[in-house]
C-alpha cells in the first residue's frame, strides 16, 4: 500500500468513528420534532458544560486560525489567542448572567428586550447573519481545502474539495442540529488538539530546536508601530474586540446559552478559557515560524507543507481526519447560528410568528441558500494576499458598531432604538472610511476599532438627547453599583 493510500484509509476511518460517535451520544434527541426555537437552537438546553467548552473551541480553532494565522510566520499573532482568554472572562462574568435572565434565544434578543424594539433585532441580526454568510463560512472551507491540497500534495481544484466540505458540513447543522454540531466539535476538538501539539514538537524536532536565523522581529511578542499588532494595541482596541467576539457574536454565545443553567454554561468557558491560554497559542505561531526558517516567507500554504513533511504517512492521515473535522464543525457551526439568527430575528419578526414557523423546514432551506452562497465566495478568498488579515478587515466594519449597541443598551435605559441603529449605521461607515480611505493620524486598524466604539456610543447618545430629549439614565442595575 502506497503512502498516499495509507492517509486516505486513515482519514477515512478517523472520520468514520467520529461520525459514529456523535450518532451514539446523540440518538434519542430527535431535534427535526422541535417545535420551539429553543429546543431547535439550543439543544433544549441539554449541553453539558465538556460540550459547551469543546464546541467554543472548535467553533473558533479551525483552519483559518492554523492555516492564516501560522501563514503569517511570527509569535506575535498568539496575542490574539492570549487576548481573548479576557473576553471568554467577559462571556462568563458579563454576558452569560443577562442572556439566562433574560431568557434569549440569539444575543440579539436581549437587544429587543432592552430597547423595546423589534427592528432594532433584525437590523443587528441581519448584520450578524450577513458577516456569517460571507465572511466566515467561505473563510472556513476555502483555508480548509487550501490545507487539505497542500498536506496530500494532490492537484484537485480547490473548488472541488470546497464543494465537498460545505455539503458534508450541511448535513450536519441539517440533519443532526446544534447537539450534534457540539458533540462532533468536542470529539474533533480533542484529536485536533492533541495532533496539533504533536506538530508543533515535530517541527521544533526537525530544527532541532534552533530558531537561529529567524529575523527577530518574528519572534517577539512586543510589537512595534509596523508590526500587525503594536503593543499598544492592547491596551485599546483589542479587549473590546475580544469583548465583541466572545460576548455578543451569536455563533459563540449558542454554545454557551444551550447549557442546562448558567453554571454549568461558565464552567464549559471557563474550560475553554484554559485551553486557550495553555494549548492554542503555541500551535498558531510555532509551526510557521519553524517554516520560515525551513521554507522561507510562503504565506498562507505554510501550516500544509509543514504538516505534510513533518507527519509520518499514517499520522498524517488521522491529522487530515482532525482537521476536516475542524472545517466541518467550524462550517456547521456558522451554518446552525446564521440560520437561527434568520429564523428568530428577521423571519419570525416580519413574516411568521413563532407558533406559525416549521422551524425544522424553514431552517433547512435556509441552510441550502447559505451553503450554495458560501461557495460563491470562496474565489474572493483564494485572491487574499493573507486570510486572516482580510477576515479581520471584513470584521472590523461589524464589530464595534455592534458591541457599542450593546453596550449601550446595557448602561442605559431610556435610549430611543432609532438612536442606536444610526450609531450603527454611522460605525460602520467611519470605519470603512478609515480603513479603505484614509486613517487619521496613522493610527493602527486596532485602534480604529477603539475609536470607532467610542465614537458609535457618542453618537447614540447625542441623538438620543438631542433629537429625542431624553436625558442619560444608567440602567438600574449600573446605578445601584
Amino acid at each position: 500500500m502506497s503512502s498516499q493510500q495509507i492517509q486516505v484509509v486513515v482519514f477515512i476511518a478517523i472520520t468514520a468513528l467520529i461520525g459514529l460517535l456523535t450518532y451514539l451520544q446523540c440518538r434519542g434527541h430527535n431535534h427535526k420534532g422541535a417545535t420551539t426555537n429553543k429546543e431547535y437552537f439550543l439543544a433544549g438546553g441539554g449541553l453539558a458544560w465538556y460540550f459547551v467548552a469543546g464546541s467554543i473551541t472548535l467553533t473558533n480553532l479551525s483552519t483559518d486560525q492554523l492555516v492564516g494565522m501560522n501563514g503569517s510566520q511570527m509569535a506575535l499573532l498568539s496575542l490574539w489567542e492570549f487576548s481573548a482568554v479576557v473576553g471568554l472572562i467577559i462571556l462568563a462574568k458579563v454576558f452569560l448572567p443577562i442572556y439566562y435572565k433574560a431568557q434569549c434565544t440569539t444575543t440579539t434578543e436581549l437587544l429587543e428586550q432592552r430597547y423595546k424594539n423589534k427592528h432594532i433585532r433584525a437590523l443587528i441580526g441581519l448584520m450578524f447573519f450577513l458577516s456569517v454568510a460571507f465572511i466566515f463560512m467561505p473563510s472556513v472551507i476555502y483555508s480548509g481545502s487550501l490545507f487539505m491540497i497542500n498536506m496530500f500534495d494532490v492537484d484537485i481544484p480547490l473548488m472541488y474539495v470546497a464543494m465537498g466540505f460545505a455539503g458534508l458540513g450541511a448535513v450536519y447543522a441539517i440533519f443532526g442540529g446544534l447537539r450534534a454540531v457540539a458533540v462532533s466539535d468536542t470529539y474533533s476538538g480533542v484529536l485536533l488538539l492533541v495532533m496539533a501539539v504533536v506538530v508543533v514538537f515535530l517541527a521544533l524536532n526537525a530544527v532541532d530546536y534552533d530558531f537561529s536565523g529567524i529575523p527577530k522581529e518574528r519572534l517577539t511578542l512586543v510589537g512595534d508601530n509596523d508590526s500587525p499588532i503594536p503593543w499598544h494595541t492592547l491596551l485599546t482596541g483589542m479587549v473590546f474586540i475580544q469583548a465583541f467576539y466572545w460576548g455578543t457574536n451569536q455563533v459563540v454565545t449558542q454554545r454557551a446559552m444551550a447549557a442546562p443553567n448558567l453554571k454549568e454554561a461558565q464552567k464549559g468557558v471557563y474550560a475553554a478559557a484554559v485551553i486557550r491560554f495553555f494549548i492554542v497559542p503555541s500551535i498558531i505561531v510555532i509551526p510557521g515560524i519553524v517554516a520560515f526558517k525551513l521554507y522561507g516567507d510562503i504565506g498562507d500554504a505554510t501550516y500544509g507543507r509543514i504538516v505534510g513533511d513533518v507527519l509520518p504517512d499514517w499520522l498524517s492521515g488521522v491529522f487530515a481526519a482532525a482537521m476536516a473535522a475542524a472545517v466541518l464543525t467550524t462550517y456547521n457551526s456558522n451554518l446552525n447560528s446564521a440560520v437561527a439568527l434568520y429564523v428568530c430575528d428577521i423571519h419570525e419578526t416580519y413574516f411568521s410568528k413563532e407558533d406559525e414557523v416549521n422551524v425544522p423546514k424553514l431552517s433547512a432551506l435556509v441552510s441550502v441558500i447559505l451553503v450554495v452562497g458560501s461557495l460563491f465566495m470562496v474565489p474572493v478568498y483564494q485572491q487574499a494576499d493573507s486570510i486572516i488579515q482580510l477576515l479581520q478587515e471584513l470584521w472590523g466594519l461589524l464589530s464595534m458598531p455592534i458591541l457599542s449597541i450593546f453596550i449601550v443598551g446595557l448602561l442605559f435605559k431610556n435610549v430611543h432604538a432609532v438612536a442606536g441603529i444610526s450609531a450603527v449605521l454611522f460605525g460602520v461607515s467611519i470605519y470603512a472610511y478609515f480603513i479603505f480611505v484614509h486613517a487619521p493620524f496613522g493610527l493602527h486598524s486596532i485602534h480604529l476599532m477603539f475609536v470607532t466604539l467610542v465614537l458609535s456610543i457618542t453618537v447614540a447618545l447625542t441623538i438620543n438627547r438631542v433629537v429625542f430629549k431624553n436625558g442619560i439614565e444608567l440602567a438600574e442595575g449600573v446605578a445601584s453599583r
